[in-house]
């Protein structure tokens, strides 16, 4: 990273999935991703006390507690998980306990208490970097309570790095703009399909000196497999949607380039991308991704992208 010590693996590894995000995932599978992500050589693991209502963290920390090889771990902040007598169902994670909700709390003690709860569930003694998640309706509070615990955290030696968790890049800017920021973890904006964060963010994020982890490069899977009924940003693909992403597919075919393999290599083409952040729901996902990851494309493929308007120039 650019103002902290930590390495980051240039593929990281993001654990929603693990915590059976639409569709149940077993503890066999999750921990065998896991162990296998870090004898791959990954080694940034991004989690949230969101996913499955703690699931994620505790999955995680399973295996990361017992490992003595060094791993960047990075997990998030701005919600509290309470318990309650109603029985709520959260749809995105069919799993999860449903006598327990994710409520939004940016104070001092909502802070401290996420924190100390993820640490719980981790069974770790130590967060290397911390994110401010889905602050996008919370802005000021964010900003003026929750960042201050942060950066008195990190001052203390506490937590190493400190940033936020957003899937919109004007919401980062401001906040970049007004808080000494380390890491932006920018989900679904610089993608084959969507490059609306190279417009003015990772500029921005260049001059402040921020790293920049780029999750959803599938834009949540039209990019993997473009058919009528694939989804983008969690919903159905818009019929234009898929029209794009098939032309897209089709240019790359004609090259001999797997789209999966461009869609994954993308982010990194800009200097302001420190790591690609993906989410594998078992073995063969990751070992694909990985596969993909590192093949090699040609050199002039992001130009030939360009020329044909099928994606954005990056400015100046």
């Amino acid at each position: 990273m650019k103002r902290t010590s930590l390495e980051l693996s240039r593929l990281s590894l993001g654990t929603a999935p693990l915590a059976g995000l639409f569709t149940p995932v077993a503890d066999e599978e999750s921990d065998a991703l896991i162990k296998t992500s870090l004898a791959q050589g990954i080694n940034y693991f991004d989690t949230a006390p969101l996913y499955g209502h703690g699931m994620a963290e505790k999955r995680l920390g399973r295996i990361l507690s017992g490992v003595k090889d060094s791993y960047v771990l990075e997990t998030k902040v701005g919600r509290v998980l309470k318990r309650t007598e109603k029985s709520n169902p959260m749809p995105w994670f069919p799993d999860a306990d449903p006598h327990i909700e994710p409520v939004f709390d940016y104070t001092r003690e909502g802070i401290l208490k996420s924190l100390e709860e993820s640490l719980e569930r981790l069974g770790v003694n130590h967060i290397d970097i911390v994110l401010m998640h889905d602050c996008e309706n919370h802005v000021d509070a964010a900003i003026n309570d929750a960042f201050p615990v942060l950066h008195t955290l990190k001052s203390q030696g506490v937590i190493k790095a400190i940033g936020v968790g957003l899937n919109f890049p004007d919401v980062a800017m401001r906040i970049m703009s007004e808080v000494d920021l380390d890491i932006a973890l920018i989900a679904g904006r610089y993608t084959l399909l969507d490059q609306s964060a190279q417009r003015e963010l990772l500029p921005y994020a260049i001059e402040r000196n921020v790293d920049i982890t780029i999750a959803g490069v599938f834009n949540s899977g039209v990019l993997a497999n473009p058919v009528k009924g694939a989804t983008f940003e969690y919903l159905p693909a818009s019929d234009e949607i898929i029209l794009k992403a098939q032309k897209i597919g089709v240019f790359l075919k004609e090259r001999g380039i797997p789209l999966t393999a461009a869609a994954l290599q993308f982010p990194l083409r800009h200097p302001a991308v420190t790591s690609v952040l993906t989410g594998p729901r078992n073995v063969s996902e990751l070992e694909e991704n990985i596969a993909a990851f590192n093949s090699q494309l040609p050199a002039d493929i992001w130009e030939e992208l360009e020329d044909a308007n099928l994606i954005e120039r990056i400015p100046g």
